[in-house]
């Protein structure tokens, strides 16, 4: 059995794969690359066919999206650590080593990610998980090097080992055995929060999640549904909403989520200003698609943890004017 093996989730992605799978395998060296189409209907499973038919390619039936991909996917996958990457990262030299080293001296860590920088500008962090991720109590997620749409540069601040809340399934470094003791990700996401969902049921079930500045990769970002997409407005509220629904403990759930319930609302205000009239009716849908989803929502035994940060990060940013994860 492998003990590391690469699993890139595809999805009509043929330029991402023409321009960045060759650094993947120029720099992953002795570790097993698969490929995992999710019904692309683009001409990506000819061109893998043809150009780098050595390496393993999963079709699956259906697109599942982020989630019923890879849980699909590694179903069929037998390693001891897999390393969930997008199509559109480019990875650098010794980029695996250093994180499969730190989870093999920490049986504790789960999952892991790298540092993580823009691609088109690569002095800069990037959106998707910068130098890893938090969240505040009522279920805002940043991350350490972005918060909202203000992006640090990379200056060394966050040269470090650190224990984080969540780590980005853009690349995403997990044990194999606890990714299936846990059920994998939540396949009623599709995409989109699913990642930090995972990451909050490992914390609860006693894992760490670290990030390491010792590997980087640049990731271009919004490969699949651009942040701008109502589309992707509509999962990351409904499912925002849902994880907090699964993770918080009882005392904190009721009162929590009305909480933010008022605050998605007061969101659609920036929304309403800048006219995308079609993201206020992506956040309206997004709470009744949470209603509906709650009685097919599990709670499994969530534990009051002590690394959620206990402020409001929407007051911190808009109000206080706190731009950078170091004035928090």
């Amino acid at each position: 059995m492998p003990k590391v093996t690469i699993v890139i989730l595809n999805y009509n992605g043929q330029g991402f794969l023409e321009k960045f799978l060759p650094s993947v395998i120029q720099h992953s060296q002795g570790h097993e690359i698969i490929v995992a189409d999710n019904a692309s209907t683009d001409t990506s499973v000819k061109f893998l066919n043809q150009t780098y038919p050595y390496i393993h390619l999963i079709q699956l039936p259906h697109n599942g999206g982020f989630t019923g991909g890879y849980n699909e996917a590694l179903k069929q996958v037998q390693a001891t650590y897999y390393i969930l990457l997008n199509s559109d990262i480019e990875v650098t030299p010794n980029w695996v080593n250093p994180i499969i080293d730190l989870m093999e001296v920490n049986p504790k860590i789960a999952a892991c990610q790298p540092k993580m920088r823009d691609y088109y500008k690569h002095a800069y962090f990037e959106y998707a998980g910068a130098a890893g991720g938090y969240i505040d109590w009522l279920g805002y997620p940043f991350c350490r090097g972005r918060i909202f749409d203000t992006w640090e540069e990379d200056t060394g601040q966050y040269d470090d080992t650190k224990e984080i809340f969540w780590a980005t399934g853009a690349c995403m470094f997990v044990r194999a055995d606890v990714f299936h003791e846990l059920g994998g990700f939540d396949t009623k996401f599709f995409a989109h929060m699913e990642e930090i969902d995972l990451c909050w049921r490992m914390k609860n079930a006693g894992y760490q999640i670290y990030y390491s500045s010792a590997s980087t990769v640049y990731h271009v970002g919004g490969g699949t549904l651009h942040k701008s997409n109502p589309r992707k407005t509509f999962l990351n509220y409904r499912n925002g909403l849902a994880m907090m629904y699964k993770n918080l403990p009882t005392n904190q759930l009721f009162t929590t989520i009305f909480l933010r319930l008022v605050l998605d609302g007061v969101s659609s205000i920036k929304f309403l200003l800048a006219g995308s009239f079609k993201d206020i009716w992506a956040i309206l849908k997004a709470h009744f698609a949470f209603y509906a989803m709650i009685p097919k929502l599990e709670r499994k035994s969530p534990k009051q943890l002590k690394d959620i940060y206990p402020k409001s990060i929407v007051l911190d940013y808009f109000l206080r004017g706190k731009k950078r994860f170091g004035e928090l």
